[in-house]
């Protein structure tokens, strides 16, 4: 096995990035969690999209400005170290990892709730296992072989939902498979209005769309891996905010128009509803499958990101040296191998508490996104600190607003941070996130993993020649 930074394999093309972008936010989120979040809001559920959806925008672009410039692995958690300083980095990095955890039994979660449609019998915790086996052996794989998977995975969701818009559309319009009578839009506003339950309902709808919208940042992961990042980087993040309202709100139009909403998420998921509804009922299996896929494409990224993340915080010295080796086709298999063991214990509350499960990781891993969202914009505008007006105008993927896109930006998350809060069932991953940052601040300075007095950091990437001739980066003092 090899132990450096050359260890990872640029193995990603533009093709399989711009997928990967789109599959890693169409998950559970939008699958499965929709149901609850549109009897939260109703048809306003749509503005909460919107408004979720250009947040994430301005995240991203503040992501894709330092990828760019500087494309690594670990990314974010590697920015903020070399910006915030060595323990924001540590716990953004371990953030991160537990994030994904939590976000993986969320999708293995789900991969036993569609498997029960099929195998009512058969114990939930059986499916759970066999979705985190499938997808672990799959990361085991080279990095170009896990890319092709995934544009595989990522394709078989983005034609569903086309189909869907496009026969819903046909419904509304021409009457499709309602015998040639035009549903039209009425249920938009027939049933208590656009905003049935008021502004409240759109506040409260936005937990659990915010957690629709995590894995989105998983690009900046890709980076150390893209075979051109410079190009496919800035392409995949400009793309994010068009295909959020072609996929996610045009989706929800569509179902809106056809269901009351107050019907909705009463029968399991609304994808399943609308395919039922436009006639094809033999097609149930059929959607029950891709929105399996969906579910799987989510976990398997997940294994890809904590993997990742795993390597990249030993080679900063802030996890086990043992996980930056790499196989000879660049996969960091101790690393993958660490994270699906961990993930063993959502298979063990899959079956200890099925019904809770749910609604308790996305709870947590909404937690754990915002915190590495927030990390990101405070990492950019401390990374523009550091260079001069004609550098920032010189860089080759500039954040658009900056910095103001970037405070407000903050302030959105707070916001969601003070909805978990006010309700109960979100709550706890009030007490459990920042018990678990509590935990790991204790445990860096008991293992001695902050850095020694005099001593000075040399940031990934820079390995060959520090300092840099260009001054992006300043000394560690």
């Amino acid at each position: 096995m090899k132990t450096s930074e050359q260890g990872l394999h640029r193995g990603l093309g533009e093709r399989q990035i711009r997928l990967m972008a789109l599959g890693a936010a169409i998950g559970v989120g939008l699958f499965l969690g929709s149901g609850n979040a549109i009897r939260m809001a109703g048809p306003g559920i749509m503005l909460s999209y919107i408004i979720g959806g250009a947040v994430i925008f301005l995240i991203m672009r503040a992501l894709g400005e330092m990828a760019v410039h500087n494309p690594v692995a670990g990314s974010f958690s590697r920015y903020a170290q070399d910006y915030l300083g060595p323990l924001q980095g540590y716990l953004t990095g371990w953030n991160y990892w537990f994030l994904w955890l939590v976000t993986c039994v969320a999708e293995i979660t789900a991969v036993a709730i569609y498997m029960g449609i099929w195998f009512p019998d058969v114990p939930r915790w059986i499916w759970a296992l066999a979705a985190l086996a499938s997808m672990g052996a799959v990361n085991l794989l080279a990095v170009k072989a896990y890319g092709e998977f995934e544009f595989w995975f990522a394709l078989i969701k983005v034609v569903t939902i086309i189909l869907m818009i496009v026969g819903g559309a046909g419904m509304i319009v021409f009457g499709l498979g309602n015998d040639g009578v035009a549903i039209g839009i009425a249920n938009l506003w027939t049933h208590g209005g656009f905003f049935p339950n008021g502004a409240q309902g759109v506040l409260m709808s936005l937990q659990m769309v915010m957690f629709a919208y995590l894995g989105v940042e998983m690009i900046g992961l890709t980076a150390g891996e893209a075979a051109n990042p410079k190009k496919s980087i800035p392409d995949a993040i400009n793309s994010v905010f068009w295909r959020i309202l072609i996929f996610y709100v045009g989706a929800l139009f569509v179902i809106l128009s056809i269901y009351p909403w107050n019907e909705i998420g009463t029968t399991g998921s609304p994808f399943v509803m609308t395919f039922e509804r436009l006639g094809i009922k033999t097609a149930a299996g059929i959607i029950n499958f891709v929105v399996l896929t969906a579910a799987l494409s989510s976990c398997n990224g997940g294994i890809f990101s904590t993997g990742r993340m795993l390597y990249n915080l030993a080679l900063q010295g802030q996890a086990p040296k043992a996980f930056a080796e790499t196989t000879a086709s660049g996969v960091p298999r101790r690393a993958i191998m660490v994270s699906v063991l961990a993930l063993l214990i959502g298979v063990l509350l899959n079956y200890l508490v099925p019904e809770k499960v749910f609604i308790w990781v996305t709870s947590i891993s909404t937690f754990g996104a915002i915190w590495t969202w927030g990390i990101i914009l405070v990492t950019q505008l401390k990374f523009r600190q550091t260079l001069s007006p004609l550098e920032i105008k010189n860089l080759a993927f500039r954040m658009p607003f900056a910095p103001y896109g970037s405070w407000i930006s903050l302030a959105f998350l707070a916001l969601v941070i003070g909805l978990m809060a006010y309700f109960p069932d979100t709550r706890i991953a009030l007490v459990i996130g920042p018990a678990w940052l509590l935990l790991l601040t204790v445990l860096y300075y008991v293992l001695g993993l902050a850095p020694k007095e005099g001593a000075e950091e040399v940031p990934q990437g820079y390995e060959a020649g520090w300092p840099p001739a260009d001054g992006h980066l300043p000394r560690k003092k």
